[in-house]
């Protein structure tokens, strides 16, 4: 009661109400498509109607399903330590961040020049992610270009579980390349299913179709016993209605499907459910994030905390050129609106360019952005001791704290300071060359990826790993 903790909260109960009703509106009377015959069984073995490759699911049904889906879900590290807990009950969780997201381009820091993301690159940035203290987990952050792409996936999760020993959010390409690399999972770590370290990331096709290559992965990893994120990505004004609010109730609409497929195939089965909004760019023919596209995060994560599931938002990647204003405005937004909020897990920290280019640099600056919303979030005590009564009498009115016995007892928690740019004076920075703060972060990002400190077995993980695929 006397901790002060910010929070920020878009929905009332009532708009959260409205939100559920008209996402069951859109289940019942729209409906969603399923390519998949033998996924269109389980819906209609369980009751939903059925026309052609179009379903429609009832409210009971959606009930039954929000009713055996866990809200809780531990996450491993893939020594088998617990690395954190995923919980969707209302003001329980702490966000978690992760670096990266299927990216086909790398903006090397040595010359600032954009290149065709590679195994190397791969292999880089997984290390930064596994050396940066204030990432959780590791999204996969590139699509490997210098590879056939049958064996592209395959190589890149193998840099990933070398490089890191952080959980793993594995995007595979298509349903060709998913039970392969869920084979290579299993001869590196035959007990992964006991201790999940991974976990598979599905998407449906927005608006609303359960494509046939979803279900599948989606049928596979359950089978598995394997937690799963089911995650939609929209743009207003293409794939989803132009307004926040046509959106926010689509994509709400859509996640409640996959929810209910997956208790389909294993009831009681952890899913993650969290939505990507985006705009689409009319002039560009792309998307953007927008002060909306933020909110959406965040009211995206409060429905999920309404139905008690863990979630899954966005980072927002970032419509910047690098690590720039732009994206910084970005970042700065999600980061501390996600910690703010409701949000579980954030992943994609790292893309700019609409997501095409991933910057070793942008996740560096996101390292330390992310390091002050965890203290602004945290808050701070309104105790009698820390108020400091005594001290106050002590010193009366005209005197100062700089002695005090708060302060000697206090000064060091109080200390702040950036893991990137040293606080100076004018003079100290005209003498050491007026260095500007994109150069110092250049040099820390290219020092980092110079020095990184690898996980111990990481020859070991290579080396069997590429016995394997052969």
């Amino acid at each position: 009661m006397t901790v002060i903790r910010p929070r920020i909260q878009a929905l009332t109960p009532e708009q959260i109400s409205k939100v559920h009703q008209d996402a069951l509106k859109i289940l019942m009377e729209t409906g969603v498509t399923v390519d998949e015959p033998g996924a269109r069984s389980l819906f209609d073995k369980a009751g939903a109607s059925i026309d052609g490759e179009r379903v429609r699911i009832p409210e009971d049904l959606l009930q039954r399903a929000l009713d055996s889906a866990p809200s809780r879900v531990q996450i491993f590290d893939r020594t088998g330590q617990a690395a954190f807990e995923l919980n969707g009950t209302e003001g329980q969780q702490d966000t978690v961040f992760g670096v990266g997201v299927t990216n086909l381009n790398y903006l090397d820091p040595k010359d600032s020049r954009i290149y065709p993301f590679n195994r190397r690159h791969m292999s880089l940035t997984a290390g930064l992610a596994h050396s940066l203290e204030y990432f959780d987990f590791l999204s996969t952050p590139g699509v490997i270009q210098d590879m056939a792409p049958d064996m592209a996936d395959r190589y890149g999760l193998l840099e990933m579980m070398a490089n890191t020993t952080k959980p793993l959010v594995m995007l595979i390409s298509d349903w060709d390349g998913f039970i392969p690399a869920l084979e290579l999972c299993e001869h590196l770590f035959p007990d992964m299913c006991d201790t999940p370290f991974f976990i598979p990331y599905v998407n449906p096709i927005t608006p609303l179709v359960l494509n046939a290559e979803t279900t599948m992965k989606m049928d596979a990893a359950i089978g598995r016993g394997l937690p799963v994120i089911f995650s939609n990505y929209g743009m207003s004004g293409a794939t989803c209605p132009i307004t926040p609010a046509g959106t926010l109730v689509l994509l709400t609409a859509e996640l409640l499907a996959g929810l209910v497929y997956s208790q389909l195939v294993r009831e009681g089965t952890p899913v993650i459910l969290g939505s990507l909004p985006a705009a689409f760019d009319m002039r560009q023919a792309g998307s953007f994030y927008s002060p909306h596209t933020l909110l959406l995060n965040v009211a995206c994560a409060e429905m999920m905390a309404h139905y008690n599931i863990p979630h899954c938002g966005t980072s927002g990647s970032s419509n910047g050129w690098g690590a720039d204003l732009l994206s910084a405005v970005t970042l700065c937004t999600n980061h501390i609106t996600s910690c703010l909020g409701h949000a579980g897990m954030v992943p994609f920290v790292g893309g700019c360019f609409d997501s095409l280019v991933f910057s070793p640099e942008l996740v560096v600056y996101a390292d330390d952005v992310i390091r002050q919303s965890r203290m602004f979030t945290a808050g701070f005590s309104l105790e009698d001791d820390m108020v400091g009564f005594e001290d106050i009498s002590t010193i009366g009115p005209g005197g100062n704290y700089l002695m005090s016995g708060l302060t000697a007892k206090y000064f060091k928690q109080s200390l702040f300071g950036s893991t990137i740019w040293p606080y100076t004076s004018l003079d100290k920075w005209h003498e050491t060359g007026q260095t500007s703060a994109w150069q110092v972060l250049n040099q820390k990002t290219r020092d980092l990826l110079d020095h990184l400190v690898l996980p111990e077995d990481h020859k070991e993980i290579l080396d069997k790993g590429e016995r394997f695929l052969g």
